[in-house]
């Protein structure tokens, strides 16, 4: 079948290391333009595909008629301008996450979606990975029991204050940088949302970089506690618990970013002292990301994770925005 030929919007370091280098691995993907006016950034996207084309503005990719689908690695408040502009181009679009910065922004992209025909989505990779879809299976096949609580937690230290991440103008804070990770891993494992929040944050310079929410989530397992940690002045910690009457799933090895400082791997712990070790040391959801998303395109395969779900989880963060009470420590 025809390989998707992607381009990349901006030379962006996660693009440099992570997402083109996934597109450029993926079966049927071909890793064939990106947008940049900078040699040296272009450079470093060459040394591991030489045969790129290199074009100096984003409107000049986006009209090259050899590229079927565009990678949208841009700040924060970016993303709604350039995807839309992507798909008015008649490109497929997968953009980084936050999509969006508020919820009701992303009614306008599904509308643009449906109109051209195209698929656009975020690139909410972790749904892609085995040890995410082995934990929905156990939780469905009901080997914890009833459901409890979920609680996950997500920190990094970043002093930068001139990275977009810690920018009010760039969309930054921890919230909208990794709390889509402990707010969609439990809406997409659990299939519930919540219909109960609190939330407690600390803001410098105007973007949460801490924040503690505490909620009720409702949906096919019944009702359960939710609890979400995320920091970016904290030392490194991703886990993911899932506790029911009966037993607990538990990721702890890297559930949002798989093999990056620990191997990928999932436990299940039941009655009698059992437990179930899975491992997933050569997965990558990246790459699993672009082949799916290559797929819809090519084959019509629904994508796993469509723009509905990701307006849910940018739901639930402008809920936290909104009810969250600020504090300093």
């Amino acid at each position: 079948m025809k390989p998707v030929r992607w381009g990349v919007l901006g030379a962006a370091n996660f693009a440099k290391e992570q997402m083109a280098p996934a597109i450029h691995a993926a079966k049927g993907a071909e890793l064939a333009a990106l947008a940049t006016s900078s040699p040296e950034k272009a450079a470093g996207f060459q040394a591991f595909c030489p045969s790129l084309k290199i074009h100096s503005t984003y409107e000049a990719l986006l009209a090259d008629p050899s590229i079927d689908a565009v990678y949208i690695p841009l700040p924060n408040h970016l993303h709604v301008e350039w995807t839309l502009k992507a798909l008015a181009a008649g490109k497929h679009v997968l953009t980084e996450k936050p999509i969006a910065l508020q919820a009701s922004e992303i009614d306008q992209i599904i509308a643009a979606r449906d109109a051209s025909g195209l698929l656009a989505a975020e690139a909410y990779m972790i749904v892609h990975h085995p040890q995410w879809q082995l934990a929905k299976k156990w939780l469905e096949a009901g080997e914890i029991g009833q459901l409890r609580h979920v609680d996950a937690a997500f920190t990094f230290c970043l002093e930068d204050l001139t990275n977009i991440r810690n920018r009010p103008d760039a969309g930054g804070g921890s919230l909208r940088d990794i709390g889509v990770y402990t707010f969609g891993c439990a809406r997409f494992t659990t299939g519930s949302e919540p219909v109960d929040i609190s939330a407690r944050l600390i803001l410098e310079n105007g973007v949460d970089t801490f924040a503690q929410v505490a909620g009720i989530m409702d949906g096919p397992h019944g009702r359960f506690t939710y609890g979400s940690m995320t920091s970016m002045r904290a030392y490194n910690r991703q886990t993911v618990v899932f506790q029911g009457d009966k037993g607990m799933i538990r990721l702890d090895g890297g559930p949002f970013n798989a093999n990056y400082n620990d191997i990928a791997e999932i436990e299940l712990h039941q009655n009698g002292n059992k437990v179930t070790t899975e491992r997933f040391p050569t997965s990558s959801h990246y790459v699993l990301q672009v082949e799916a998303f290559g797929r819809s395109i090519r084959e019509g395969v629904a994508y796993p994770c469509p723009l509905e779900f990701v307006k849910g989880t940018q739901a639930m963060m402008d809920t936290v925005y909104k009810v969250g009470v600020n504090i300093s420590l």
